[in-house]
């Protein structure tokens, strides 16, 4: 992981901030071949694919910094057990970008790889169908005594898989930096705290003034109602909520970023290997509150040392603000029946994270023919976005669509 950084908080931000609350309105902000709504790691993967393809770019957002689901999120580029099909496709190609654009903005790969610790024998056996299988390229097993020598996992487990594939970065760090790279590297222009009232190219009317764009792309994370909300609705998205943990610098560095058996039973990836429904009904025997709670195990390690530790699924219109003490503590009794935490540890920050749910892993709607609204409904925008941009922009400007591996 290379040296501890004490901090986790990013040292820098856009420079460029829109007109602020009570401030004269600016008449007019400027044009560009394309606007983007929304901040978030969608917004500024099109962006970045815009820029890349020679657009004119300007990047709008109603916070002063990127806030939502994407500054939230554990920051795992996943690929292994993502749904087979278009998003494993995407996944795959979304982590080809990552490895390029990180070093060039300056983003660390805080943890490579993934390691998905098998607590029971039934996830063991789900681990050897899923190696075994065409998604299985380039994974591998460990043993009892392989996990146990690398001095971070619990005692007692029955294996592990192992998958070179995945990134981390901090998103704390990773957004605001990316964006910065964007504007000083491509031009990408940021209109923040701009609020965006209506999108009808070539004319975008925010509260700062009006910028004239050929074309939008609008990425509305959870706010389902500011614009096109008819296009939005037919997809029903509702809100996800998840609890997420920050442990202290426990002592030791994880080899890669760590999942375990409730992993098996909630990625799509895995969702067919006939030994899922034997490991599923030991699952509803023995932690059936931890799957109501749609808990799922997801540690990794920020360069101060600290582990970030989570989650929980709970679903609504309006989920509540609050953080349910049982909830957290099966978390971390989850996390303690996998990692080597000491007796102690407590969590130092908690927080909600939050991303929109649908029926599909993502959506793109054209509510007018230079606009199109695109939204990750499955938590998989850190590992999908940068792909699905260039798939959605390329259909919106007339570009040659993007070839993605089988």
């Amino acid at each position: 992981m290379g040296g501890r950084n004490r901090s986790v908080i990013p040292d820098q931000v856009p420079r460029r901030q829109g007109p602020r609350q009570g401030s004269p309105i600016a008449e007019d902000l400027g044009s560009a071949d394309l606007a983007v709504v929304g901040a978030g790691i969608v917004g500024l993967a099109y962006a970045l694919a815009a820029a890349r393809a020679g657009l004119s770019v300007v990047v709008l957002d109603r916070e002063a910094r990127a806030n939502s689901a994407s500054v939230r999120s554990f920051g795992v580029v996943t690929v292994t057990g993502q749904a087979p099909g278009e998003t494993w496709r995407r996944a795959r190609r979304s982590r080809e970008v990552w490895a390029e654009v990180a070093p060039r903005a300056g983003i660390p790969i805080l943890q490579r790889g993934l390691v998905l610790a098998c607590r029971r024998e039934e996830a063991l056996a789900v681990a050897e169908q899923f190696v075994a299988g065409p998604m299985g390229a380039g994974c591998r097993l460990f043993s009892p005594r392989e996990m146990e020598d690398f001095g971070v996992f619990a005692p007692g487990l029955a294996g592990g898989l192992h998958s070179p594939h995945e990134l981390r970065v901090e998103p704390r760090e990773a957004l605001p930096r990316l964006a910065a790279w964007l504007e000083t590297e491509h031009g990408v222009r940021f209109l923040w705290r701009t609020h965006v009232r209506e999108v009808a190219p070539p004319v975008i009317e925010t509260s700062g003034g009006r910028l004239r764009a050929a074309h939008a792309v609008v990425c509305p994370a959870n706010d389902f109602l500011s614009l096109f909300p008819e296009a939005i609705e037919r997809h029903g998205p509702v809100r996800c909520k998840l609890s997420m943990l920050r442990l202290p610098d426990p002592g030791w560095l994880l080899p890669a970023s760590v999942m375990s058996d409730l992993g098996l039973v909630r990625y799509q990836g895995y969702a067919g290997l006939p030994g899922v429904p034997m490991l599923r009904a030991r699952l509803e025997a023995e932690q059936a509150d931890a799957l109501a709670d749609g808990i799922h195990l997801i540690a990794v390690q920020s360069a101060d040392g600290s582990l970030v530790v989570g989650d929980s699924h709970h679903y609504g219109d309006t989920p509540d603000p609050f953080m349910d003490a049982a909830v957290e503590a099966r978390i971390l009794e989850e996390a303690r029946s996998v990692l080597r935490l000491p007796s102690d540890a407590r969590p130092v920050e908690r927080w909600i994270g939050e991303y929109p749910s649908a029926r599909v892993p993502a959506f793109i709607a054209a509510p007018l023919p230079t606009v199109r609204v695109v939204m990750v409904t499955s938590g998989t925008g850190m590992s999908t976005a940068f792909a699905l941009a260039e798939e959605a922009l390329a259909d919106l400007v007339g570009l040659p669509a993007p070839v993605l591996a089988a």
